[in-house]
């Protein structure tokens, strides 16, 4: 089976560019991993944001960096948000940006 692609939602990739050059190498070399079939590295389930939804969990010298996405669906590895995480309980914000948009792409495939 070859490479499952990736789609990046709203400013997801825009955002995974602005992490430091050592998180950013880090969440491409996790999101390869994803795209593989294989589980990241360090990771945890958002049952919270979806059923099948995972965060991954990149550390580096600057801070904590979350990635998250969508793996279950057939087409790719879907991308709904990537932050900086700056204090021990994620905020409602970087929750409630990737639920939106897990509603939408779940909309274009009821169509």
């Amino acid at each position: 089976m070859g490479l499952k692609p990736v789609a990046f939602h709203g400013d997801s990739l825009e955002r995974l560019r602005d992490f430091p050059e050592d998180a950013r190498r880090q969440a491409g070399h996790e999101l390869y991993l994803v795209q593989t079939g294989a589980d990241p590295t360090d990771w945890k389930p958002m049952p919270t944001i979806g059923l099948g939804v995972r965060e991954i969990r990149l550390r580096e010298a600057s801070g904590a960096y979350r990635v998250i996405y969508i793996a279950s669906l057939p087409d790719a590895v879907h991308v709904l948000h990537a932050f900086q995480k700056k204090a021990r309980k994620t905020r409602q914000r970087d929750l409630d940006i990737p639920a939106d948009r897990l509603r939408q792409l779940k909309r274009r495939f009821e169509r």
